[in-house]
């Protein structure tokens, strides 16, 4: 699987506010994680629906040149706040996101497919757990593992490490790195940890006030003149002792004091 996404013009209004403002990103690469950054407010749930066609708006998305509206089988989406949990276990629930693809899984296969997934985030002890017993955190991690069941070509995640321990963030970006980059997958993931986007991700979309303030490597959008500017905070990125750049603030902007 080999894709590129493109957003032409993409607008976004409810009523007669714009929430999103003619954006465009002529392409996000296959085999890319891109992190949406910004401020709350700043449109990056809303451009994540709209482009999982949850979201009215106006303007063109391409998947490899064709409208990404007619391809809607090849996404799959995780919200910021999940669903109700129904009475499935966390096996059956897997199951049931994986015949939601457009192939469905090889009947021959599909035990081992579903253990694999849930072995590969580390969940496969809850395999036989409802969804109504686990922890948000769990939640998350096995809403992760239904989005990626599907062997989407575009994967669209809305803060899925909100729930999650330091370590679970650790292992869960690893892996959506790896899988990303094995499957071909255009991966698009809103965050707010701007850490986490410099450590995993390859490609930073910022946005403030729903149009796009910067879109270019981690290490070269988020920088001192980015953090004041969308975030109004004074500080700066330094590299670790082991070269991993990270964000140090000092405090408010002078100018938001």
């Amino acid at each position: 699987m080999s894709s590129a996404l493109s957003i032409h013009q993409l607008s976004v209004s409810y009523g007669k506010r714009q929430v999103i403002r003619a954006l465009d990103v002529p392409c996000l690469r296959a085999g890319d994680i891109t992190a949406l950054l910004g401020p709350n407010g700043s449109g990056k749930s809303t451009l994540l629906r709209a482009l999982a066609g949850l979201q009215h708006s106006s303007g063109d998305v391409r998947l490899d040149q064709r409208a990404l509206s007619r391809q809607r089988g090849e996404v799959a989406y995780l919200p910021q706040t999940l669903p109700p949990s129904v009475h499935l276990s966390v096996f059956e629930s897997l199951m049931v996101a994986g015949q939601a693809t457009a192939a469905g899984l090889s009947r021959r296969h599909d035990d081992q497919q579903v253990f694999a997934q849930l072995q590969s985030l580390g969940i496969e002890q809850l395999a036989l757990r409802y969804l109504d017993q686990l922890s948000g955190g769990q939640r998350q991690l096995v809403g992760i593992a239904q989005a990626l069941i599907r062997e989407p070509a575009v994967l669209l995640l809305d803060e899925p490490l909100s729930a999650l321990d330091l370590n679970y963030q650790f292992h869960v970006m690893d892996l959506l790195r790896r899988e990303t980059r094995r499957r071909g997958m255009v991966t698009v993931i809103v965050l707010h940890d701007l850490n986490v986007a410099l450590r995993h991700c390859d490609r930073v979309l910022m946005l403030k006030d729903g149009a796009l303030q910067a879109n270019g490597a981690p290490d070269e959008v988020i920088d001192s003149q980015s953090l004041r500017r969308v975030y109004g905070v004074s500080g700066r990125v330094e590299r670790c002792s082991q070269g991993v750049p990270h964000v140090l603030v000092d405090g408010l902007h002078s100018g938001l004091r």
